[in-house]
């Protein structure tokens, strides 16, 4: 028999790639997120963009930089990711 049943759900955490575009708050950044995604009814490719605060403990992500953001749990109001890594500065 195998060791995990078909009952048991292994749950990643969301990740998403964007561009700091604020770090003024303190331990907070916020990302851009661009998706794109087809249109829903003339599938031409359309770009969908999304801001998300991030909590960046170390405060090592500046303006610019590509970052890589994990879900987390509510940490604020506003704030339900964390920084992950920072890609490229």
């Amino acid at each position: 028999m195998s060791e995990t049943s078909p009952d048991t759900q292994v749950h990643l955490r969301k990740t998403r790639v964007g561009v700091v575009i604020s770090d003024k708050m303190d331990k907070t950044l916020v990302v851009e997120h661009v998706a794109r995604v087809p249109h829903p009814r003339f599938n031409k490719i359309v770009k969908r963009s999304k801001k998300y605060y991030v909590h960046d403990e170390s405060g090592q992500a500046k303006v610019g930089d590509r970052v890589r953001i994990v879900e987390t749990r509510p940490l604020s109001k506003l704030k339900r990711w964390a920084l992950a890594e920072v890609i490229t500065h």
